[in-house]
């Protein structure tokens, strides 16, 4: 009797810890509906995914590199300068504050490809730094974030990027109007991420770099090209961020997404991967990004002060954090 019991409570430890997150966001659900009906309206969990979103976006980015034992504080600062430079090639000719005066009025795909091309380029300068350098990414990414923003600050003065192309506005739209396009974008970047990390040598290499760095060099893995590549690609999602900002939002401002990078990283670990490296996935970005979605729409629909909201999840944080530590301490 005592062995079965032993049994059934491994068994329930295990699920708990395979399903936990999941269970939480059930749970909270439940408590939000039952407290605010209105929560389960059709367009409230439109708008809970649509917040989610460019977080969301982000998270997917930040999941892989701290699979490879990384981090980056970046992300905020490289959607601001992705999307400010973008947004200043998307400017209608008559804009009263154009960057770019001597630009003719360019097609959207412009500004699509600079703000994508930016984005990646500064992920994959942290990574050069982190990987050519031997900077430790807390390090690298704190100052690629300082200057990142400062950079935005000088190229749009400190003025907000306005007077965007009609057509901009198409990535914070409804298509047939009631799917958000921001929860398509961000489907497709799941989608992307996910057969990255499972179907090709660069999420191979994510995982093997993040579980032992010194084992993957000796089976052959290229270090350095696959961290400026994996950063890159944290870079890549943060410009494809930045377009659903400009288009929700309809101009980009230098401070926008000042915090954000916190956001998509509470995301992620709250989805269970590790700061330790090596372990986590795609669903768990997701879901943990639904959370803090879930969670931030919940206490607003309950009125509950915007300060106490930022305690609550960073409470939530240090808990995620909590829980990977004593999980890795009892594998060692």
């Amino acid at each position: 009797m005592g062995a079965l019991s032993s049994i059934n409570s491994e068994r329930i430890s295990n699920f708990t810890k395979k399903y936990g997150i999941v269970i939480a966001l059930f749970l909270m659900i439940v408590v939000i509906s039952i407290l605010r009906p209105n929560f389960l309206m059709p367009r409230n969990l439109f708008n809970v995914l649509m917040q989610s979103s460019i977080f969301g976006i982000m998270a997917l980015g930040v999941t892989v590199i701290i699979i490879s034992g990384g981090i980056d504080l970046s992300l905020g600062s490289t959607l601001a300068l992705a999307g400010i430079i973008g947004a200043s090639f998307g400017q209608t000719v008559d804009a009263s504050n154009r960057i770019l005066p001597f630009l003719p009025q360019m097609p959207l795909i412009v500004p699509i490809i600079v703000t994508l091309l930016i984005g990646s380029l500064c992920g994959g300068t942290s990574g050069m730094l982190i990987a050519k350098r031997g900077l430790p990414p807390f390090i690298a990414t704190l100052g690629m974030m300082t200057i990142l923003r400062g950079f935005t600050l000088i190229y749009s003065r400190g003025r907000p990027v306005s007077d965007l192309l009609p057509s901009y506005a198409i990535f914070g739209d409804r298509l047939f109007d009631v799917v958000p396009v921001p929860v398509i974008v961000y489907a497709i970047a799941i989608i992307v991420t996910y057969i990255i990390l499972n179907h090709t040598s660069l999420g191979l290499n994510a995982y093997a770099i993040g579980a032992n760095v010194n084992a993957a060099a000796v089976n052959g893995v290229n270090i350095k090209k696959s961290l400026v590549l994996i950063y890159a690609y944290g870079g890549l999602l943060c410009g494809l961020a930045a377009l659903v900002f400009a288009g929700r939002v309809g101009s980009v401002h230098p401070g926008a997404a000042t915090g954000f990078e916190l956001t998509a990283i509470a995301a992620t670990i709250i989805g269970g991967t590790s700061t330790a490296g090596g372990v986590g996935k795609v669903s768990g970005a997701v879901i943990g990004a639904l959370v803090l979605g879930v969670l931030n729409n919940g206490m607003t629909l309950l009125d509950v002060d915007a300060y106490w909201q930022s305690v609550v999840q960073g409470l939530i944080i240090i808990v995620a954090v909590t829980i990977d530590m004593r999980k890795n301490a009892k594998k060692s």
